[in-house]
């Protein structure tokens, strides 16, 4: 598989020349400074590829975009969507002039994904990205003081969510909301709870099957031109997969997966097989999973997360924790056997190990949460292993 590393672009403290000693020869970035719903002009995609592999001796190419953002009103299914539609299409061609031609993508309302702790600590002093699910009850019920939320949490959580409430300073409160603010998609939004109260109102009447239905209506406007060409879109599961905030996720379980690939039956809609996103739920079987899923994987996040009973979930090593990475590898491997042999392309499925700990001279520096360097080449180091072991056994390529 190819081996890549996201990378926030030339503002991010962890260069290229980095990536390329952790030993990434992909790189998955995105254009962050383009608001959602702007174009990605030819001439802006071009300077990002010559920054990427310009310095030949790096070995580096863009690999992945992560992402090409949606913008909330085509979630919402919101007033006449053909200009937007238009600039997504346009960017897309774009992207493919310039041969990037794999697009990470999600439709989560509102917030791209959700944890309660960005530097929960580990034993040595490091630590890790952590979702404390009475913290978040907390700040649902007691904070933003959503209607109805104090029904969508146990007994047992709403206990701790009032203690956790009780006990909080100021600061504790403004720590937990720029926590969960972190999640939000882009640079460009952040909100106090008033704003994030005014954002949450524009999805009132969007239910699960609403939202279900705008996603149908978006695949449907753009897979035509993804054929046209040959790009692979690929949609990232919800993190976590579970309702948030009264908001509805359409993309959590086997079920919603099949729905999304059923809605557009076409080999350029696909997916990006999330271990930490989808493991993060008791009920998904992500061995299952991949098996079931893999010809239409395109992308893969690998990282790993330990379970609580009341769903609570840390970010784990990423041969640790509650997944299996060493079969959900092994499948990705045996996928791309089957595509060289069947003579495809483009065969080779990208990876990156998504997350890590803030380990050793990591601590304490400005980098995006879950985003060092070394806790991910720590993950990048293992994953590798494992795929060298794994074709040495079965004879995959990698």
């Amino acid at each position: 598989m190819e081996q890549t590393w996201r990378w926030w672009g030339p503002n991010d403290i962890i260069t290229l020349a980095h990536i390329c000693q952790v030993g990434a020869s992909g790189i998955v970035t995105a254009l962050h400074d383009i608001a959602t719903g702007e174009l990605w002009s030819s001439d802006a995609v071009a300077e990002r590829k010559r920054t990427i592999e310009t310095d030949h001796r790096l070995g580096l190419r863009w690999s992945v975009v992560e992402s090409l953002p949606i913008h909330e009103r085509i979630k919402l299914g919101e007033g006449d969507l053909g200009e937007l539609l238009d600039t997504y299409r346009q960017s897309m061609r774009n992207l493919a002039q310039h041969g990037v031609t794999t697009i990470c993508y999600n439709f989560m309302p509102v917030l791209d994904w959700a944890r309660t702790q960005l530097r929960a600590p580990l034993p040595g002093g490091g630590s890790a990205l952590r979702f404390n699910v009475h913290e978040f009850a907390a700040f649902d019920c007691y904070m933003l003081q959503r209607d109805g939320a104090d029904g969508e949490y146990s007994a047992e959580v709403l206990d701790r969510a009032k203690s956790w409430f009780a006990k909080a300073t100021e600061g504790d409160k403004r720590q937990l909301l720029a926590t969960i603010m972190a999640g939000l998609p882009g640079a460009f939004d952040r909100y106090d709870v008033d704003g994030l109260k005014t954002m949450l109102a524009y999805y009132r009447g969007i239910d699960r099957t609403r939202l279900r239905e705008n996603l149908a209506h978006f695949l449907r406007e753009i897979i035509p031109t993804a054929e046209e060409v040959g790009i692979r879109m690929a949609i990232h599961p919800d993190d976590p997969p579970r309702p948030l905030l009264g908001l509805p996720r359409i993309c959590s379980s086997a079920e919603d997966i099949t729905f999304i690939l059923d809605a557009v039956p076409s080999p350029s809609n696909g997916l990006t097989f999330c271990t930490g996103s989808l493991g993060a739920s008791y009920t998904n079987d992500l061995t299952a999973m991949v098996h079931r899923f893999a010809p239409r994987i395109y992308f893969a996040h690998l990282r790993n997360v330990t379970k609580e009973k009341d769903g609570s979930f840390m970010e784990a090593d990423h041969l640790g924790g509650d997944n299996d990475m060493v079969g959900v590898v092994k499948v990705l491997l045996g996928e791309q056997k089957r595509r060289r042999d069947a003579g495809e392309a483009n065969w080779r499925i990208p990876f990156r190990p998504d997350h890590g700990h803030e380990l050793l001279d990591d601590v304490g520096k400005a980098t995006h949460p879950g985003y060092p360097a070394i806790g991910r080449m720590r993950g990048l180091a293992e994953i590798r292993g494992v795929m060298t072991a794994l074709a040495a056994e079965h004879g995959f390529p990698i």
